[in-house]
């Protein structure tokens, strides 16, 4: 353990040793995101405070990208994959370069998302109505300015909602949109904004979907040898969704800082369709949906060297899952979680160009449900970050230690008596550490590393779920390794307004993975055992260019590309045939990628993007019965903006999957076809 300490403190450290104070002159400047103003492409510049850059999706890039859900438009960024089980309502959850989906944070308006249950967000449960801005981060952001809970993932996605914004001596400001389309859909949202004074706003939104879920699909079968043994058309059945989603929040501002306070609400029904297996096309399993949470923040510089932020949040989920389908299982459960959560975050500017931030964490999360025997468990969390930022030249540098205390705490019933139990308190130090460097002054040209060790603990389904879960589990380690450079050149005249490169190459590692293994008790009896090991090499790649073509006509193109070879080192005996040792983890292409392109020409807005996904394999052994072939698909939306009075109307149409491509993005779960979409809305 003391040499562990010791490590984390030379790399918090070391890189600051002799470094000396900065000339203000020296500061290099960078870009932030684009920013569209109307119809002209404004670059705004600012000090390139980032160590590690964001890939950001925000404005009417966002808008355009024919996406529903935020797990929508997360595909769109490089080094990920995305789960989907199809359909309006569909789970969709992320993983970010093959570290699992549980190694993801996401954060909404700066606090974490939590599900301690099974330790997997649906993305798909968020709708894009009410969003600003959505940026996903290799390693953590690159801020050491926030709260402890932000170092421990191996990679966050942060979603902004929209805040209030007013013109002139206007108060109020009111969005009413209307979306329709294929599958049934309908969608209406409403969202008010009002200014109490210069210092008070509020915002109000809420927003309702209805959808049948059916849409047809082709599934064909192959027997061994390739031959084709059926090809049919069906409908897709039980696939629907009623969904209502209501927040709010208030927004002020203080002398030197801010707070703010909101309230989420999430109220779903939907049918599961499954898997279309052994001939069966439909299903008629059910999940309900109830999520609220209310939280808030508070930020303030109490002089000129110390700055406080302070986060609080409660949030309680019921999920409600039933299997009528006796000749299966006959399944009727229910779970409710409560999550309490508190941070303090005290950041102190040791010199103008040298910070260092202490935060302080506390969670508690508790679950109940209805299932028998079960064990009530609950876990205490204390998480104590110490992260320095140190900027020198074109050098830049950004260290952390982050100190995990937990506790569980459970129950179980012997020969019918009630116990309670608690686990050892867990003691683990991670640490991490990011550089950039800008060679030269006068380009905009970075190099960039960084390494982090992090951990996952095991979730209460892994740890307590009834005749499957391991209360001796471990927690799941990963250790990340980037090297990579960022590029970009503007002009202000020209053909090409804007070019930006990026490229990285990067290293993982997983270890003590926690897996599902057949128990001995049965091929339906199965436990949770730590005995996976997976070794991830990479390369993540973007670009992107501005160009303007003419008199307010301006085009935007954006590509990704993502390489990975992700293999399953668990068992070194586990070859031959059906073996998975060295065989690509499932689901994980080699080959992913996606282009975007917008054109703006006054009103009118075209949006096109493409989505390519390469061969894969549906589990680690790579035999021919489990390969996957590639899939893409093409999406177009085209809107025009126009005034009636002091009403701004939008008119939007899309469709997606434009060439009806059938595929399915996990095995039997197929995906749907060509659909339509319009949408409507009146600003006022």
């Amino acid at each position: 353990m003391l040499k562990k300490i010791v490590i984390a403190l030379v790399a918090l450290f070391s890189c600051f040793l002799g470094l000396q104070a900065q000339d203000a002159n020296d500061v290099p400047l960078g870009l932030d995101t684009v920013q569209y103003l109307e119809n002209v492409v404004v670059y705004g510049r600012k000090p390139y405070a980032e160590v590690i850059p964001a890939q950001t999706l925000a404005g009417k890039k966002l808008e355009g990208l024919n996406s529903h859900s935020i797990a929508d438009a997360i595909r769109y960024f490089s080094g990920v994959q995305v789960k989907d089980y199809g359909g309006v309502g569909g789970i969709k959850t992320i993983d970010i370069r093959s570290m699992g989906t549980n190694h993801l944070g996401v954060f909404y308006d700066g606090i974490q998302l939590g599900n301690a249950q099974n330790g997997q967000i649906d993305l798909g449960k968020f709708s894009l109505d009410n969003i600003e801005e959505i940026s996903l981060y290799n390693g953590q952001k690159s801020e050491i300015f926030q709260p402890a809970r932000d170092f421990g993932s191996a990679g966050s996605v942060y979603i902004k909602t929209r805040r209030p914004k007013f013109s002139g001596e206007k108060n109020d400001n009111f969005n009413v949109t209307m979306r329709t389309g294929s599958f049934g859909l309908a969608n209406p949202s409403v969202r008010w904004e009002h200014r109490f004074k210069r210092k008070l706003t509020m915002s109000l939104s809420a927003e309702y979907t209805y959808a049948t879920g059916q849409y047809h699909f082709r599934y064909r079968k192959k027997f061994s040898d390739g031959t084709i043994a059926w090809d049919t058309t069906a409908v897709r059945k039980n696939g629907d969704v009623q969904a209502f989603r209501a927040e709010g929040a208030i927004f002020g501002t203080i002398d030197d800082g801010k707070w703010n306070a909101k309230f989420y609400y999430y109220d779903s029904e939907r049918g599961i369709p499954g898997a279309i297996v052994n001939n069966v096309w439909m299903n008629s399993q059910r999940q309900w949906d109830r999520n609220f949470f209310a939280q808030g923040g508070w930020q303030k510089n109490l002089n000129d060297r110390f700055e406080m932020m302070l986060n609080a949040k409660y949030a309680r989920d019921f999920m409600h899952y039933n299997n009528p389908d006796t000749t299966l299982m006959l399944i009727d459960n229910k779970f409710w979680q409560d999550e309490i959560y508190i941070s303090s975050a005290n950041k102190y500017t040791i010199i103008p160009d040298w910070d260092v931030n202490l935060s302080v964490d506390y969670k508690w999360n508790y679950l109940n449900s209805t299932l028998t025997n079960f064990s009530y468990p609950q876990r205490h969390t204390t998480l104590v970050a110490l992260a320095t930022a140190r900027t020198w030249h074109r050098f830049k540098c950004q260290a952390s230690v982050l100190y995990t205390m937990i506790n569980d705490r459970y129950k179980s019933i012997y020969q019918g008596e009630t116990l309670a139990h608690h686990s050892k308190w867990m003691h683990k130090f991670t640490p991490a550490v990011f550089l950039n460097y800008q060679p030269i002054a006068r380009y905009d040209f970075y190099l960039r590393a960084f390494y982090k060790r992090i951990f996952r603990m095991p979730t209460f389904n892994d740890l307590f779920y009834t005749d499957m879960g391991n209360a001796n589990l471990r927690p799941e380690y990963a250790n990340q390794f980037d090297v990579g450079f960022w590029y970009q050149r503007l002009r202000e005249e020209g053909f090409f307004t804007g070019l930006k490169f990026t490229a990285d190459a990067y290293y993982n590692t997983i270890t003590d993975k926690i897996i599902a293994v057949p128990s001995g008790r049965g091929q339906y009896r199965w436990t949770m055992m730590n005995i996976g090991k997976v070794r991830i090499i990479g390369v993540d790649v973007t670009a992107r260019a501005t160009m303007h073509l003419a008199r307010d006509f301006n085009v935007d193109v954006n590509l990704s590309y993502t390489y990975q070879k992700a293999r399953d080192y668990s068992d070194p005996e586990d070859t031959g045939f059906g073996g998975t040792y060295k065989g690509q983890i499932a689901y994980i292409p080699w080959h992913s990628g996606s282009v975007v392109g917008r054109a703006t020409w006054r009103d009118l807005d075209v949006n096109y993007s493409f989505i390519y996904v390469g061969e894969r394999y549906s589990t680690s052994c790579n035999e021919r019965s489990y390969h996957q072939q590639p899939w893409y698909t093409h999406d177009l939306s085209a809107s025009y903006t126009f005034g009636i009075g002091n009403t701004k109307l939008k008119v939007a149409a899309e469709v997606n999957n434009l060439f009806n491509q059938y595929y399915d993005v996990i095995v039997n779960y197929p995906m749907p076809g060509r659909n339509y979409k319009l949408i409507l809305k009146f600003d006022f």
